[in-house]
């Protein structure tokens, strides 16, 4: 049963896309339905939705996360949400992840002309995606597709394949979904192919740590296996010692197993690839451990990658970044018009 409302609305900080205002909406809603406390979004400008350089030339995903952290340590708002994937692995000092809800399917997609899937494309069709991760990880599965850095909104990115500028577009399942247009996904990719960014398809809803009442509210919204899950995928990318944006992908899974007496117990299972930024070379390793310690298997199973040859990978990926070509015009459109989003 609801609680009645209590106090003064709530500020939620949001960025202006649609696709941050959808995943708001959602996080004000369950915690209205929850707690009965009434909430309004407030619309903050980052650095990411106005520029028009390539993430890796402004500071990374990071920069989404910058303005709403501001935000809220100067008291403009009470709480703010970010998509996981693009908030930096390092604590902010004087802020709190409160709650991580439910996480949403956190694999990638495909959406091609012609409904063709990654195999139906032929050599040579240009895929566009604005992750080194992804980029790296299809052109490791050598099929010879060309892939094309690509920044804006959904719409503006579907509308590239729509237009025929891309053969096809990869984006994150859980941002179509939360937009209601999961349906036109051509391929679901498999983690076995493609393994989805550290955090993507769950949500991170971040306050001041000296908020005590509203930290209980917002544990409300708390879901224990994705925060597990995330925490693992996390760890791994910090001990890495790698941005969001490197070519790293982590997925963490909450799965049955047997103790040593034979009875069920959860568990959690991780796996995790780093790849060059040609796909020349990757590294996919994984392992298992206790649901209690998820941060212990995310630094240990970084540390095996690590002594194979992760950080070369990961170097690689700096040094690519810092002489990268921005992308053309026609793939970089006006900020003005278009903000761009990050599907998770």
């Amino acid at each position: 049963m609801t609680a009645p409302a209590t106090g003064p609305a709530l500020r939620l900080g949001t960025r202006r896309s649609a696709l941050a205002m959808t995943q708001s909406r959602h996080v004000a809603e369950a915690l209205t339905a929850a707690t009965g406390r009434p909430v309004e979004l407030v619309e903050v400008t980052t650095e990411g939705d106005v520029s028009r350089a390539h993430l890796t030339q402004i500071g990374g995903t990071g920069v989404f996360a910058a303005a709403l952290r501001r935000a809220l340590l100067d008291g403009e708002v009470d709480f703010a949400v970010h998509s996981l994937k693009d908030l930096p692995t390092a604590p902010e000092p004087g802020l709190t992840l409160a709650a991580i809800p439910a996480r949403e399917d956190p694999r990638d997609v495909l959406v091609a002309r012609d409904g063709l899937t990654l195999g139906e494309l032929p050599a040579g069709a240009r895929i566009g995606t604005g992750s080194p991760r992804r980029a790296a990880q299809v052109l490791a599965l050598g099929l010879g597709h060309e892939l094309v850095p690509v920044r804006g909104n959904v719409d503006t990115r579907l509308s590239f394949v729509r237009d025929g500028e891309l053969d096809a577009v990869i984006l994150a399942r859980a941002g179509l979904a939360r937009l209601g247009r999961a349906d036109e996904a051509t391929e679901v990719l498999d983690p076995l192919q493609v393994l989805p960014a550290p955090g993507q398809g769950a949500l991170a809803v971040e306050c001041r740590a000296d908020a005590v009442e509203l930290i209980e509210l917002l544990a409300t919204l708390d879901h224990a296996d994705t925060r597990a899950a995330v925490s693992a995928e996390r760890a791994l990318l910090a001990a890495l010692e790698a941005g969001c944006t490197a070519p790293v992908g982590a997925l963490a899974e909450v799965v049955e197993s047997l103790d040593a007496d034979g009875a069920t117990t959860l568990e959690l299972s991780l796996r995790a690839v780093v790849a060059a930024p040609d796909g020349s070379e990757t590294l996919r390793r994984s392992a298992s451990g206790p649901i209690e310690s998820p941060e212990g298997l995310g630094g240990a199973l970084a540390a095996e990658l690590l002594e194979d040859g992760a950080a070369e990978l990961v170097t690689a990926e700096v040094m690519t970044a810092d002489h990268e070509r921005p992308p053309s015009p026609a793939l970089a459109p006006n900020p003005a018009e278009h903000s761009p989003e990050r599907a998770s």
